[in-house]
Formats: structure tokens, C-alpha cells, sequence
């Protein structure tokens, strides 16, 4: 059920770019809620320390605990502890509290110093700090004031209050003041974290709203636009489909009006299609021609036998024995053009192109044209009876074609062994110097099919060569007649 339901590209795709947008969203939601805690934390630290301060100025310039004016418990909940832990003051309505250095929520009773005052009041020499305090005019680093000391930083903590029956969490602010008529004082105010709660909140909420919203709408889309770019995919296929089914190779797929990849692989798909059916139609030539060649020699070898049957005296052996030499060397030459078609990799043996062109010679007795060689040694690695094969048909050719001279030379240039055959005959017109490397292909209409061959022998000459790597062409030589130049890759040093 799974692979069918993520079966399609367009399936894939939309899960992919849901996948993708719900991490990138959870990953920026995570830090914006992050980031708009830590600011307003930050803020309530803030508002608490500013608060502490207050109350700290008040205990440093001779304010008693119980004499403070100290802040609205509800929004601030403040305490005063001394040294020894005891709540000297504390906000109104504060009914009980955690996060500070007592839990207590009501104040103890001062203690009497030793001259039977309490310390709120003041020594009758106008009110001199027994502790040393310095007055307000004297300057130092550390907030000195008349009656105290008060530390430069404020330690933080976090905590909760209960202020006339509400319960809230708190971000607490604890502050020094030293050297008081007291002793040593701790100021502990708190701020609300009240904002922060509800903004985190709200924000949680809305994402938690509205993500799935938005990865729905990034999951339609996604699917929408996947569909739309994969329809001429889609038409690709189907018209590929009919055109298996009707084997009509001359049809051809939908090209978008785009310059995207499904535009190219329509390209590339109408030029497969192209090349598939050019190669479909040259079989089809390639049947229907040898069909026709094999028809004549053996209709004639028939005809031969049957009238040696019925009156030996009249059989022609011949002629019986020149038609099977021709239809001889049709079929090989058939199936040297099957054996190259079907990608037949050449051999690896070393051959000497001056030698092969020698010995070609040697067994062609001499015609009715003079032969000039100049043959130089150039080996290059392949089948020694393909290459004697090309030679040989290129000797034929020009022997068929000349009218009183054929020239063969065998010479290396730089990485390539080059052969020459020419004649002085009519040559090749420039329009037809690729169509004669055609199967079955004859420029000379009118010539006897005897004497012209069956037009395979350039064929094959130009499919050896370029299965060797090398490559045939033609053009006109120095007598007027036609050169044909076979150039195959030079063997590498032994």
C-alpha cells in the first residue's frame, strides 16, 4: 500500500517538499519562541533589578525596613532579608513565596541596638553611621550612600508568589546593601513573568495553528505544480506508448514550448525516434536489396542445371561455376556487413599495410591496366582478413574503373597509416562521393550487373574502417579519376 500510495514522482516530490518546509518551520519556530523568551526574561530581569535598586536606595540612605515604601505586591513582590535570613520587610498582600532567601511573608520585629534605640532611629550626634558608612557626596565605584553600601550586580532567579490569593511566576532580582545600620541587607524584588507566558503562549499557539495550515497549502502546491510540470512527461509516455503499439516509427512526441529538461528529452527522444527509423529503413532497403541481388545469380543457376539436366550436353559449367563464385562472395560479404552492424570489435593483430597491399596485388593477374605502387612499411593493429578485405576492395574498384592506369601507395603521417588508391577513369561526381559508400549503390546504371559487382564492395571497405577507427573517403586524383584514401590509427610500438 505504501509503495503504490509514494509510487509517483509527483507522490514523492510533494511528501519531499513537506518534509522539508515542516522541519524549516519547526527549526525557525523553536528559535523564535526561544528568542522572544529569552528577551522578555531579559526584560523582566530588567524591571526586577530596577525595582531592587529603588529599594536598595532607600536602605542606603537610612530608610528602615519597616519604614520602606515598598512597590505593589501584585506586580512586584519585594522583600528584605537581613544576614541571618530573617524578612525584615515584605510587599502588602504577599501571602507566600519561593525563589528568594526566605519564604516568609511577614516581617520579624527589628532588633535594639545596644543603647536602647532601635534601628530606625538615629544617634543623638546628628546621626554619624556607626558602621563607617560614607555620606552621599562620596564618591566611590560601588553606589555609596550616607547609611550603606549597595553591590554593583544583582544576582537573578526564578520563582513564584502568591499576592492577595493569585499565584504568578516571578523572575527575582537579589541586591546587596552592605555596611547598614541593620547589618547586611539582601533585597529581593520580583517581576512578573506574567508577558512572557502569554507571549510565548499565544505565539505556540498561533504555530501550532497555523503550521499544519501552511504545510497543507505547501503540500497542495507542490502537487499542483509538480502535475502541471510533469504533463508533457505524461504526454512523452503516452506517445511513446502508441507508437509501440502501431509501430509507426514516423510519429513523433509532444515538444513543450519550454527550454527546461522535459523540453530537451523530447528533443532527444523525436531524435531516437529518428535515427531508430532511419535504421529500421535501411534494414528494411538492406533485405529488400539483397533480396533482388540474390534473385538473378540464383534464377540463373537454376536455369543452368535444369537444362544440364535435361540435355547435358548444352550445360554451361562455366557459367554455373561464376554464379556460384558470385553468389559466394555476396553471402560473405552479407554477412561481413551483419558481423559489423552487430558491433563485432576488430582483432589486435599487427599488420604490415605495405605487405597487405603486396600480396593483394600478387594474386590479381595482370589486366588490362599497369599497376604503380609505392609502399611503405606502417603497421596498425586489427583483423588482418577485414583490412585485406577493404584493400582488395579498393583494388577492384579501380581496376573496374580505369582506363589505362591504377596507383596504390602505403605511407605513415604522424599517427596515422594512410592508404592510396586512384585511377585515371571518369571519377566521382561530387554529389554522389557519399551516396557510393551506400549498400547496393551503383553509379553506372546501364553497366551489367556482372561487370559492376553488387555494390557492397564500398560499403564494407568504409564499415571496416571505421570500426578500426580510421576512416574512407574519396576524392579526385592527379589522372582525373577517382582517390580513394583509407587512413587507419598507427599501431603503438611493440
Amino acid at each position: 500500500m505504501r509503495r503504490r500510495l509514494f509510487g509517483s514522482v509527483r507522490a514523492r516530490a510533494t511528501l519531499g517538499a513537506t518534509l522539508v518546509v515542516a522541519v524549516a518551520l519547526l527549526a525557525a519556530g523553536a528559535s523564535v519562541l526561544l528568542a522572544l523568551r529569552s528577551n522578555l526574561t531579559d526584560q523582566a530581569s530588567s524591571e526586577a533589578e530596577s525595582s531592587a535598586r529603588k529599594v536598595a536606595v532607600s536602605i542606603a540612605t537610612g530608610t528602615a525596613p519597616a519604614a520602606l515604601e515598598l512597590p505593589d505586591g501584585d506586580d512586584t513582590p519585594v522583600q528584605v532579608v537581613d544576614g541571618d535570613g530573617r524578612l525584615l520587610a515584605a510587599s502588602e498582600d504577599l501571602e507566600r513565596i519561593s525563589g528568594t532567601g526566605s519564604s516568609a511573608v511577614r516581617p520579624v520585629t527589628p532588633p535594639v541596638d545596644d543603647d536602647g534605640g532601635d534601628d530606625d532611629g538615629g544617634d543623638d550626634d546628628g546621626g554619624s553611621d556607626r558602621h563607617g558608612g560614607k555620606g552621599r557626596g562620596g564618591g566611590g565605584d560601588d553606589d555609596s550612600y550616607a547609611y550603606g553600601e549597595i553591590a554593583d550586580d544583582a544576582e537573578g532567579g526564578e520563582g513564584s508568589a502568591t499576592v492577595d490569593g493569585e499565584t504568578r511566576d516571578y523572575r527575582f532580582a537579589a541586591l546587596e546593601v552592605k555596611n547598614t545600620r541593620q547589618g547586611d541587607l539582601t533585597v529581593y524584588a520580583g517581576a512578573s513573568l506574567s508577558a512572557e507566558q502569554s507571549a510565548v503562549g499565544t505565539a505556540l499557539t498561533v504555530m501550532l495553528t497555523g503550521f499544519p495550515v501552511l504545510l497543507g497549502v505547501v503540500g497542495a502546491v507542490t502537487w499542483l505544480v509538480t502535475r502541471r510540470a510533469l504533463r508533457p512527461v505524461e504526454g512523452i509516455r503516452s506517445e511513446m506508448s502508441a507508437i509501440t503499439a502501431s509501430q509507426d516509427l514516423a510519429r513523433r512526441v509532444p515538444e513543450p514550448a519550454t527550454h527546461d529538461e522535459v523540453a530537451r528529452l523530447a528533443r532527444t527522444t523525436n531524435e531516437t525516434l529518428a535515427a531508430l527509423e532511419t535504421s529500421v529503413e535501411r534494414q528494411r532497403r538492406f533485405v529488400a536489396d539483397a533480396s533482388h541481388e540474390l534473385r538473378s545469380p540464383i534464377a540463373s543457376l537454376r536455369t543452368q542445371l535444369e537444362v544440364g539436366a535435361a540435355h547435358p550436353e548444352l550445360l554451361d559449367v562455366d557459367g554455373a561455376v561464376a554464379d556460384t563464385v558470385r553468389l559466394q562472395e555476396l553471402a560473405s560479404g552479407l554477412l561481413l556487413l551483419a558481423r559489423l552492424d552487430a558491433g563485432e570489435r576488430p582483432g589486435e593483430a599487427r599488420v604490415d599495410l605495405a605487405t597487405l597491399a603486396g600480396e593483394e596485388l600478387s594474386q590479381r593477374p595482370a589486366g588490362r591496366v599497369a599497376v604503380g605502387t609505392h609502399l611503405q612499411p606502417v603497421e596498425v593493429a586489427g583483423s588482418r582478413s577485414q583490412l585485406a578485405r577493404v584493400v582488395g576492395n579498393l583494388l577492384d574498384n579501380a581496376q573496374r574503373h580505369a582506363r589505362s592506369r591504377v596507383d596504390i601507395a602505403v605511407r605513415a603521417e604522424g599517427p596515422w597509416a594512410v592508404v592510396e588508391v586512384g585511377d585515371d577513369g571518369g571519377g566521382v561526381p561530387q554529389a554522389e562521393r557519399e551516396r557510393i559508400f551506400e549498400r547496393f549503390v551503383r553509379l553506372d546504371d546501364a553497366r551489367a550487373r556482372d561487370d559492376g559487382g553488387a555494390g557492397l564492395g564500398l560499403a564494407i571497405a568504409r564499415g571496416v574502417a571505421v570500426r578500426h577507427g580510421g576512416a574512407l573517403t574519396v576524392r579526385s586524383s592527379p589522372a582525373g579519376g577517382a582517390l580513394f584514401e583509407l587512413r587507419l590509427p598507427v599501431a603503438p610500438a611493440a
